[in-house]
């Protein structure tokens, strides 16, 4: 028998090293025939040198930061579509009061999942994804200021989720079932290993984060271009600067918390026990670190829709530099509202008053960049292209979020509405319905960049619509069940009549099932059009929204970078291609200065 194991280790070891050299080789490996007017018909494969390694080598070893932005980004859909399929079972359990699916344990830790893969393996992933792929092109630097670090910086993610997910993958120890927010007692008293793994897993995202942070800020202080200055710096790499500082605070705070936790749980500390530091003890560390990272999540989509906003409005951003103020006003005032989730652990009043008010402060740098949101569509020439639509479903949604947000700043209404589906309801307002929005406006916007293609209008319009459509229902009805009473995190529910009627809080869970359900259509055009049109979607020309015509002093850098690549490649002995725009429609290159070139 062992003879036979050592013989099938050996076997598969010589299939593996097999694989992996056939996966170096292989360059051409996609043949396909295109579905619709796709530009790459009948080009013929030709020899090339390239300057960078082909096949999967290429993405083992590279240190370029567009090559390190297009993993990030890879990375976090991948991650956004195992958090989405969660969350799709979580509704779908709710639907009856008994559960309609899945075990109440198998619930928690789905639910526990959720939480940690969408804030920290798809929200900061996914912003890195941008920062990484242009602000180097929009500060006119090289590259990022440690390339190799960068590099590593994600290499630590992989390993990071599969010990998050650690819990689902190996069979027998039992994913966590904290929550996301890992509240001791709870998490120190759990005996499953995968709990373990999972803290394991986040401290690794944040030592990535923090790394990513480091390098962000350096990049952005030394390597900018020489007409490049603190006054005509771009918004975008203004809210990754803020957030990067916010990184640096936050992030090392939560690790250590983490460390501490596990000692607690594996060597018998007292950290976070009754008869040590307590329970509290963890929530003040945890939320010092969790209300920052609301904003380290939701700045640079800000940023996003502050960029991308007055390109498809035909005018400059209205106020730059409150909103600049704004984002900075944001990043002080975050670090100062953390106890604002705790009013009902039973703080002292007075204590709680003063977070309170500052709570309730910063809602005005947010009212200010909604302000000027709306004022740069006033009179703008409106084109309502994908990104423009995800845009403006940004600002509706933040403005719902935000909203609702100012109640659960005021004691006495948190109070009643602490432990109810209300703060789902407004918190995933935020996180779908802004943050989520405004990465989407971001994908289409520079799609052609990072793939050279233009990909199906409207795909990109059905996809818009749906998620609207599904966010605004799905979390808008989480928000009226928090109203009735329904608790939040539990995996079944029962109600006194005297409360609230229990068939009025399950069709309000029926609604809240059938919002997702068109939330998850949506995102699987989504995941199509962008897969199909990298791959076979038309090419690109050199101004693919038009800008020259519409808004020429928004003409990006990215851009210009976007057009001397063309040009290179063209001197180099490359063709020219057709030029697509927004309308799907490709066009003669001849004619891509025609004024309605990219107009809906």
């Amino acid at each position: 028998m062992a003879g036979e194991q050592l013989a099938l280790t050996v076997l598969m070891g010589a299939l593996l090293v097999a694989i992996v050299a056939l996966s170096t080789r292989l360059e051409n490996w996609r043949s396909y025939t295109p579905l619709a007017g796709g530009g790459a018909l009948g080009e013929e494969s030709t020899t090339v040198h390239r300057e960078k390694p082909a096949g999967i080598v290429r993405w083992l070893t590279t240190v370029d930061h567009k090559d390190i932005g297009i993993l990030y980004g890879v990375y976090a859909v991948l991650a956004f579509a195992v958090g989405g399929l969660m969350a799709f079972l979580i509704r779908a359990q709710l639907v009856v009061p008994s559960g309609a699916i899945i075990e109440n344990s198998f619930y928690n830790a789905i639910l526990t999942s959720h939480g940690i893969t969408m804030l920290f393996l798809f929200g900061t992933p996914i912003i890195a994804a941008f920062a990484n792929y242009f602000v180097p092109l929009l500060i006119g630097a090289d590259d990022m200021a440690f390339p190799r670090i960068n590099a590593i910086a994600f290499w630590l993610l992989p390993p990071g989720a599969l010990l998050v997910w650690g819990g689902f993958l190996i069979p027998g120890i039992g994913a966590s079932q904290t929550s996301w927010t890992m509240y001791a007692p709870l998490s120190i008293e759990q005996t499953q290993a995968g709990a373990d793994l999972m803290l394991l897993g986040l401290h690794l995202t944040g030592v990535a984060a923090t790394m990513g942070a480091i390098n962000f800020i350096a990049t952005i202080f030394t390597e900018r271009g020489d007409d490049v200055n603190w006054a005509n710096l771009d918004i975008f790499s203004w809210t990754i600067l803020t957030q990067s500082a916010l990184i640096l605070f936050a992030f090392p705070l939560l690790g250590s918390a983490l460390i501490m936790l596990l000692m607690d749980r594996n060597l018998a500390t007292t950290f976070f026990t009754v008869d040590g530091g307590g329970a509290l003890l963890w929530q003040h560390l945890f939320w010092f670190f969790g209300h920052p990272e609301v904003y380290i999540l939701v700045l640079p989509p800000m940023g996003l829709v502050s960029y991308i906003l007055p390109r498809f409005a035909g005018r400059k951003l209205f106020g730059f530099k409150f909103v600049v103020y704004s984002t900075l006003a944001i990043g002080v005032l975050s670090f100062g509202v953390w106890a604002h989730h705790m009013f009902s652990t039973g703080m002292d009043v007075r204590l709680a008053s003063s977070f309170m008010a500052v709570s309730l402060a910063i809602a005005i740098p947010s009212a200010v960049k909604t302000f000027n949101w709306i004022t740069t569509l006033w009179n703008g020439k409106i084109r309502l292209t994908a990104p423009m639509l995800f845009c403006i479903g940004f600002v509706s949604n933040f403005i719902i979020g935000g909203v609702t947000g100012v109640f659960l700043a005021a004691i006495p209404v948190d109070k009643v509405l602490h432990d109810t589906y209300y703060v789902v309801g407004h918190f995933h307002y935020i996180v779908m319905g802004v943050i989520g929005f405004a990465v989407f406006a971001g994908i289409y916007y520079w799609f052609p960049i990072f793939t050279g293609r233009m990909y199906q209008r409207k795909l990109g319009k059905w996809h818009f619509w749906l998620s609207m459509i599904g966010t605004n229902i799905t979390f808008f009805a989480m928000l009226v069940l928090g109203y009735l009473g329904m608790p939040r995190r539990y995996a079944t529910y029962e109600f006194d009549a005297a409360i609230a009627p229990l068939a009025q809080v399950i069709n309000f869970h029926l609604v809240a099932t059938v919002g997702a359900t068109i939330l998850l259509v949506g995102q699987l055009i989504f995941v199509w059009n962008i897969v199909q049109s990298w791959l076979e979607g038309p090419h690109v020309g050199p101004d693919p929204w038009n800008l020259k015509e519409e808004a020429p002093e928004l003409y990006g850098r990215e851009y210009v970078w976007h057009e001397n690549r063309l040009e290179t490649a063209l001197a180099d002995g490359g063709e020219e291609e057709d030029v697509a725009t927004d309308g799907g429609e490709p066009t003669d290159a001849a004619d891509e200065d025609a004024p309605d070139a990219a107009d809906e």
